[in-house]
């Protein structure tokens, strides 16, 4: 495939999701299903935004709360509160989001570069800013934002669980 024609495709295509009135968007490959708000099991001195750990058919996933992670306020969860169930580096996990929109496919025309803010604030996990007609999307990559510490507290909590 040549340079220029790659360059016009688009990137991927993405799970558009609201947290609060912000809108995000994750890769769709890390994307295993959409799930209605379950209970979860709570681990004593977890991190705020760890919710507890679930059963899905047989298998125990942890889940957290992106509202909570990413500081966007934390809503009512109702049985209608959805849940991503996704695959970061090989291990599933939940995270609960305010609702799930559409799934989208952004050409590169329409991704901007991440804006440039105060560096002591962490968002390296927002690698594009996606414009689709009045709105913005941030684009987050899972991998940066649930970092290492993150995958070895879940992976724990499952283990100490199941």
């Amino acid at each position: 495939m040549n340079e220029e024609r790659k360059s016009q495709e688009s990137p991927g295509r993405f799970l558009c999701f609201s947290l609060g009135k912000e809108k995000f968007a994750m890769p769709l490959l890390q994307v295993k299903e959409v799930i209605a708000n379950t209970e979860t099991t709570s681990i004593p001195q977890a991190a705020p935004y760890f919710k507890g750990i679930m059963n899905l058919r047989g298998q125990v996933i942890s889940v957290i709360d992106l509202r909570i992670k990413l500081k966007v306020g934390k809503a009512e969860a109702t049985p209608e509160t959805p849940i991503v169930i996704l695959d970061v580096n090989g291990l599933s996990l939940g995270v609960v989001v305010d609702s799930v929109n559409s799934v989208t496919g952004f050409e590169n025309s329409m991704i901007s570069e991440p804006p440039v803010h105060d560096s002591s604030t962490k968002t390296d996990y927002i690698f594009g800013v996606a414009r689709h007609e009045k709105d913005l999307t941030l684009l987050i990559d899972l991998k940066k934002l649930l970092n290492t510490d993150d995958v070895k507290t879940m992976k724990s909590q499952s283990m100490k669980a199941a």
